[in-house]
């Protein structure tokens, strides 16, 4: 059967070139704008002081993989939350590691256990077990999956489980502190401002927290402090008028007062810094059962007269674990002013190294967006969109507001030609695209649209490879889309 010629040319080009993931260096971006403020840095020179021990030798870095991310499902059909592409050239994990990297936490684990193949590849070719230095002790990068044992034959059941279930060996690292972090957000944070907190405050338990407006804090797990920024209060999701009774006073953690009225809530960011003393002590002996940090022994250990404090993150800050909320996040980054920055000099943000050639372009109008690197694209119009890694697109293509994750590998012709309808992984000419997420290594033929032209909120079609979430349409990673078909 015969297929799209322009895009079987451009397979047959780079089929002969074809590259997989095997780099072992760090990649970065370069990036022209710093998140901390004057204000911020001025804190960080003096906490740089007072920091003793250092952070490389007092701190240990502990990523929570998370669940099985049903609320990114398709995305997460196939891999981690952690190891879902971002931003063209990345994958979430990404950003903790980066964070802790820039922060001179140089001791990380990441803790997986649903779907981890991608990831633990990801970051067995991304990051050195040397990070920090070249002595074999100065620091790592390493994945730590769910494991079974006679003592404990179960899974991880949460957050704090999974760190419980290590907890023998992160008592080796023989580090002050454990700082606990999620890997499915989008932020840049410096850690030694929050460790610096922490230690000044004597905390046994400190909690990254932002600001936010009534609008937004019904959704998330609130926190009121005292005036020294103490938690005494907690409440998930509050409502109504105990909604209102969270409301606190933000200038007491650093707002200031016409900032602090328009954001008078503070809400949890799922990061945490714990001495290592009160962790193990929490995890082992005092609620050796619960499973989560946020709503158990945290919680627990305020209402036992432990000292929790509260620490404010002012940044950008984004919980991407939807459908809708990733998408956004992506989109944005397309944008002339986005709220996160790859390009920023100052907190690089590290990948795998992939030694993709240049993308090439020809005959095409692009505007406001990103093109990852090893793409093929040609006779295409392509606005406000996301393009990833080795993205193929062949020509007459009309691509808009899309975010497409590209693919594993560059496909062989002789593999393209073996196939029953001889469609190769990208996007065949004449489609259009719209408001959609293309994930890797799917095959679009030709002429398709791609645009959701019912309207679909929410419709489950994965028996024809693709689903419907927040009315976006997500094709699934290694779909055929046959040609002429219409979304």
């Amino acid at each position: 059967m015969s297929m799209n010629s322009g895009l079987k040319a451009q397979t047959a080009r780079i089929g002969s070139s074809k590259t997989a993931m095997r780099g072992t260096k760090l990649q970065s971006a370069v990036r022209p704008k710093a998140v901390a403020s004057k204000k911020q840095m001025a804190v960080k020179a003096e906490s740089e002081v007072c920091l003793t021990p250092s952070m490389q030798s007092s701190v240990l870095g502990i990523i929570l993989g998370g669940g099985a991310g049903t609320r990114l499902y398709p995305l997460t059909k196939k891999r981690a939350k952690p190891a879902v592409p971002l931003g063209g050239n990345y994958r979430l994990i990404d950003i903790p590691v980066s964070n802790c990297i820039n922060s001179n936490v140089n001791k990380i684990y990441c803790l997986t256990q649903f779907n981890s193949a991608s990831l633990n590849r990801h970051m067995s070719q991304a990051y050195n077990s040397t990070v920090g230095g070249s002595n074999a002790n100065s620091g790592f990068v390493e994945v730590l999956a769910a494991q079974q044992s006679p003592e404990n034959p179960e899974w991880f059941q949460g957050t704090a489980d999974a760190v419980r279930q290590y907890l023998w060996l992160f008592s080796e690292s023989d580090t002050k502190d454990y700082l606990i972090l999620s890997g499915d957000h989008l932020y840049r944070m410096d850690y030694e401002l929050f460790v610096a907190k922490h230690r000044e405050c004597d905390a046994d338990i400190t909690v990254g927290a932002v600001p936010m407006d009534e609008e937004r804090a019904a959704a998330f797990g609130l926190m009121k402090i005292d005036d020294t920024g103490r938690i005494i209060d907690f409440a998930e999701k509050p409502e109504g008028d105990a909604l209102k009774a969270m409301a606190v006073d933000t200038t007491i953690l650093g707002l200031d007062a016409e900032r602090a009225a328009e954001m008078p809530f503070i809400a949890s960011m799922g990061i945490y810094v714990f001495k290592s003393s009160v962790m193990i002590s929490l995890l082992s002996e005092t609620f050796p059962t619960a499973n989560d940090f946020g709503s158990e022994v945290i919680p627990g250990a305020k209402d036992m007269g432990l000292h929790v404090q509260a620490y404010l993150f002012d940044g950008y800050w984004e919980d991407i674990g939807t459908i809708k909320a990733f998408y956004d996040a992506n989109l944005n980054l397309c944008t002339d002013k986005p709220n996160f920055s790859f390009y920023d000099r100052k907190a690089t943000i590290y990948t795998q190294s992939r030694f993709l050639p240049p993308s090439k372009m020809l005959n095409c109008q692009i505007s406001n967006s990103v093109i990852g690197d090893g793409c093929s694209i040609e006779g295409s119009t392509i606005e406000g969109s996301m393009i990833g890694l080795r993205s193929l697109i062949a020509d007459g293509c009309t691509i808009q507001d899309a975010m497409l994750m590209g693919a594993d590998y560059y496909e062989e012709y002789d593999e393209c030609e073996a196939l029953p309808d001889c469609l190769p992984i990208g996007i065949a000419q004449g489609c259009t695209l719209k408001n959609c997420i293309i994930d890797k290594n799917a095959r679009i033929g030709e002429n398709c649209k791609i645009v959701n032209v019912d309207g679909i909120t929410e419709g489950n079609f994965e028996d024809q490879g693709y689903i419907i979430k927040d009315g976006i349409i997500v094709v699934c990673k290694d779909a055929t889309i046959p040609a002429g078909t219409v979304i």
